[in-house]
Parts: structure tokens; C-alpha cells; sequence
């Protein structure tokens, strides 16, 4: 990780807007960024838990986190009648602070740190899950995550086709027009067909299960992201019990990842069969090769740390 440069009494913080974001940090560097983070040896067990502080009618979301010479915070609300008021529903800033001084380097717009590192942790997962020729990838959900999956998995396999599901025909359209507009074959489907997909992302704010675990191929590689609390999930308890289920940290999963949780309190899951996403990437825990990789993530501070630094270095590179 780059080094800060040297902070002076003069210095003020850069601001990002979300274009800049995305301009100066590819979804491929982002999944770079993640990818050196935890071969560098950093343990996700040691980021610090977010903190969720009731505000109004939701919540606002605290996420700190220290990457050596880089330290940051991610202040995010949820304000779920936000959309009616012609606001966003989910808000966030970032501040970006060197560790040896704690001087604020930079402020961004979260969001599209969020937008930019979730699917890059997905794909960082799938790169190292999927099968090396997966062809298929079934979408479920048609929102900005949805589409910015897309885009990061055709990054990491040559997709022949990719299948759209959700409940708005008019998004699902949407979603399959994006989809071709990266050069990607895309339409509409339906969960019935799950068993024909070598990668299925589940990136829906759903609170019951999407499909039926039992129609997914052993050698498929499912993703879910869109739920992240203890009471919703994408997965069913099906396909929890086949699978080997890979996430980010154990104790970030069973504290808030619900597909994780309450297929645990089910009986069909063991807490110690749950694989960190960093033992896998570094080597340490084989991928199972007779039945489904399951990837459940919820997003972590040291993500948006990680690709934050990775914005302010590309900025200050001639």
C-alpha cells in the first residue's frame, strides 16, 4: 500500500465526487486493491465491527477502519422514506485519514466507494469459486449493484450469457440493455432456471429466499449480497447445506449476514465449516470441487479503506 505523502499545516482534504471515484479506480484495480489487501497478510477478524445508531426513521451506519499507513470512516444513513422526499434512500461520505498523524487527506462520496467495492469483492470471491470456463451468469435483482456485477464478473470470466431476473419487467429490460451494452448476450429469465447457471448473484434487498437451492448445479459459484441483516436472506436452507460457504470474516457473518445465521440456527450449517474469504485467496482452505461455492458478504470497513487509498493514490500519479 502507498505511502502517504508528507501532510503540512497548509494541507487541505481532496474531494471526490462519485465521478472521479469511478474514473480513477477501474472495477478491475478495485478488485486488485482488495485482492493485495489480504495478501499483504491483513486478517478481516481485526477490522472493527460497524456501529448501527437509530436516527429519525432509520439509521445511520459508522465504519472505521486502519490499513497501516492509511486509517478511514465510511458515515452512511438509511432513511427508508428518503425516495418519496426525492432523496436517495442511502447517504454516505468518506474520510480518508493518514495513520501517522490522523490528518484527513480526503473526503469522498461513499456511495460510489460502496457501488465500486462490493461487486470487487464479489468478484475477487468468484475469480477464486467459479469454475475457470463459466459461461452463465444468472442475475437476480436489477439495481445499481446488480449492474455494476455484471461488469465486474464479465472482468473475471468470459461470459457467453447473462440471465436477468427481477420483479419489474421494465428494470429487468433495463438491466438486460446494460448488460449488451458491455458486449455481453443478455435477457430475461426466471428463477426456475438457477440450474443452468455456472455464477448466480443474488444482489436484492429480498428477506426470503429466491429460488430453490436444490435445482443449482454442484459446480456452480453463488454469490449473495443484498441482504445484511440477521432476519433477511437470498439463500434458502437447501442451499446452505450443500454448499461450501465462504465469507468474509465468521464473526462479521454471524453477526449480521442472515442467509449465515439462520441457516445456523437451523441446524444445517456449523459455524466452523464457514471458510474466510482471506484463507482462500492466500491458499490456506482448499475450494470444494463436488458441490456449490457459496460466497456470503455483507461489506466491510477495510473494503471501502482499501479502494479509498487506491483513489487518492491514483490522483496524486502524474
Amino acid at each position: 500500500m502507498t505511502q502517504p505523502q508528507q501532510s503540512t499545516p497548509e494541507s487541505a482534504p481532496q474531494w471526490f465526487t462519485a465521478r472521479q471515484i469511478l474514473e480513477a479506480v477501474s472495477p478491475r484495480r478495485a478488485r486488485q486493491l482488495l485482492a493485495e489487501t489480504l495478501q499483504d497478510g491483513f486478517r478481516p477478524e481485526e477490522d472493527p465491527a460497524r456501529d448501527n445508531v437509530a436516527a429519525g426513521e432509520g439509521h445511520m451506519l459508522l465504519m472505521p477502519s486502519v490499513l497501516g499507513p492509511w486509517s478511514g470512516i465510511k458515515v452512511a444513513s438509511v432513511s427508508p422514506g428518503n425516495p418519496q422526499r426525492g432523496l436517495p434512500r442511502i447517504q454516505a461520505t468518506y474520510l480518508l485519514l493518514d495513520t501517522a498523524t490522523l490528518t484527513v487527506r480526503a473526503m469522498m462520496e461513499g456511495n460510489a466507494l460502496t457501488t465500486l467495492r462490493t461487486p470487487a469483492i464479489s468478484a475477487l470471491a468468484a475469480d477464486h469459486l467459479a469454475i475457470p470456463d463459466a459461461r452463465t451468469l444468472m442475475v437476480f435483482g436489477t439495481g445499481p449493484q446488480a449492474l455494476s456485477h455484471i461488469k465486474a464478473f464479465a472482468d473475471v470470466r468470459a461470459l457467453d450469457e447473462v440471465v436477468v431476473c427481477g420483479r419489474s419487467p421494465e428494470k429487468v429490460d433495463a438491466a438486460v440493455e446494460h448488460a449488451r451494452s458491455l458486449g455481453l448476450t443478455a435477457r430475461a429469465g426466471d428463477a426456475d432456471e438457477v440450474g443452468s447457471a455456472d455464477i448466480v448473484v443474488c444482489a436484492t434487498s429480498a428477506s426470503q429466499p429466491l429460488f430453490d437451492g436444490t435445482l443449482v448445479r454442484d459446480s456452480a459459484c453463488v454469490v449473495a449480497m443484498g441482504s445484511h441483516e440477521p432476519g433477511a436472506r437470498e439463500l434458502d436452507d437447501a442451499m446452505m447445506a450443500r454448499a461450501q460457504v465462504v465469507v468474509e470474516d465468521r464473526g462479521t457473518a454471524l453477526r449480521e449476514a442472515g442467509d449465515v445465521i439462520q441457516a445456523v440456527a437451523h441446524g444445517v450449517l456449523a459455524e466452523e465449516a464457514l471458510v474466510p474469504l482471506a484463507d482462500v485467496v492466500a491458499g490456506r482452505a482448499a475450494v470444494a470441487e463436488d458441490r456449490p461455492r457459496v460466497f456470503k458478504c455483507v461489506g466491510m470497513s477495510w473494503q471501502d479503506l482499501a479502494v479509498a487509498a487506491g483513489v487518492l493514490e491514483a490522483a496524486d500519479t502524474p
